[in-house]
């Protein structure tokens, strides 16, 4: 199999698989679930788990807390760069069957910045205190669902998005002892 074969091969499964998780949004109710998820995706949600991890680990912990802001702006930078080379348009857009259940906060599909955040997020709060990631995986699975369940992604938005989060998380984790020793 040739490399544009293969290719061919990737975009039909991640449509498929777009199609196949988009149609659950035929139900309000489903479309309703994952439109709550997503908005609570967009902060909401991580601020409580912010001041949760604040309120288990003390204020003098707040240093901690630049890592992960650190972590988000770099992530925004990595996301955004990649959104502009990119310019992949979102399935809602290329596909008329797909349903588009949620305004996009911006043009391009690639990748997906929730799904990142949500995965940096849980993977960096989640290295401080454990505890949260009981909350925290679950919430992260059901935002790159939701992306996908709106019509704003495709799974390799999501997938890409994901791996993204992590490498910035376990960037910011790795980096944290240096910046602790300096100050």
């Amino acid at each position: 199999m040739n490399f544009k074969n293969a290719k061919i091969k990737i975009l039909d499964l991640d449509l498929k698989g777009c199609l196949y998780l988009n149609h659950f949004s035929h139900s309000d109710r489903v479309a309703h679930f994952f439109k709550l998820i997503s908005r609570l995706g967009d902060g909401v949600f991580w601020y409580i788990m912010l001041m949760s991890l604040w309120m288990l680990q003390g204020l003098s912990y707040s240093l901690q807390m630049v890592y992960l802001i650190v972590g988000s702006l770099l992530g925004t930078a990595i996301y955004k760069v990649l959104k502009t080379k990119t310019v992949r348009p979102r399935p809602y857009q290329v596909h008329q069957v797909i349903r588009l259940c949620e305004r996009p906060l911006d043009h391009f599909s690639f990748p997906s910045g929730h799904t990142l955040h949500a995965v940096m997020g849980s993977v960096v709060i989640g290295s401080v205190q454990p505890i949260l990631l009981v909350l925290m995986l679950p919430f992260t699975v059901l935002v790159a669902l939701s992306r996908m369940v709106l019509g704003l992604h495709y799974p390799s938005d999501v997938a890409v998005g994901a791996i993204i989060g992590a490498s910035v998380a376990a960037v910011v984790i790795a980096c944290a002892p240096m910046f602790n020793v300096l100050l």
